[in-house]
């Protein structure tokens, strides 16, 4: 059987508020998004189908859908003027980058979501540490936020209350459906809000990837 990627079997709350979130506020962020990418909706559909009968769980409309990559900061805390600086050097470093292309399969269950996880994710890594390093060029290092320790995954669904993980697991162990490929071509700056249960954004700027 599946194990919760903890392994507590517990299930808790994702949507309580992190440090400088509220109702109403935005952070710049770094993110991949997957419009068009029709086999991860697929996939993500068949999954969502079995999970949407369990309580305590808020699927994710395949609109929102995202590989979180790096955030930089709240929206009311940076200056015009830096953000396309940043804006710039990711650009830059990432002009010369082939399409990233990986596939996901079975989702595991995580304390506060069900996620699939990139494979391979190496690619993935390298396009983070060049955003950290764009980020650095104009901030600093020691301004560069969020840990360079990362676990690139694209969450379905979110854990809303606590409770045992075993009727997530079982949905997902139900559905045999194989795997997605996924073909990346940019990435993208994006206005991230949390509001009611869902993370949705505002597209800001891109950094196109060499095809």
């Amino acid at each position: 059987m599946m194990q919760a990627l903890d392994g507590s079997g517990q299930m808790r709350d994702h949507w309580w508020w992190r440090p400088g979130w509220r109702t109403g506020r935005r952070m710049y962020a770094w993110h991949a998004t997957f419009g068009g990418q029709t086999q991860l909706h697929a996939l993500t559909e068949r999954y969502q189908a079995a999970l949407a009968s369990s309580p305590g769980v808020d699927v994710i409309p395949l609109a929102w859908l995202h590989l979180t990559m790096q955030g930089v900061t709240f929206t009311d805390e940076v200056n015009a003027r830096d953000l396309a600086e940043i804006v710039a050097r990711v650009q830059d470093r990432l002009r010369s980058t082939g399409s990233v292309r990986f596939e996901v399969h079975t989702p595991i269950v995580d304390p506060e979501a069900i996620m699939f996880l990139p494979d391979p994710a190496d690619r993935l890594q390298e396009i983070r540490d060049e955003v950290r390093a764009a980020i650095a060029d104009v901030w600093g290092a020691n301004r560069v936020p969020e840990s360079p320790e990362w676990a690139p995954h694209i969450s379905i669904a979110y854990s809303n209350a606590t409770g045992p993980a075993g009727p997530f697991l079982d949905a997902i162990g139900s559905v045999n459906a194989g795997s997605a490929s996924v073909t990346l071509r940019e990435i993208q700056l994006i206005r991230l809000g949390r509001d009611a249960r869902l993370y949705t954004w505002e597209p800001a700027a891109s950094a196109p990837f060499h095809v």
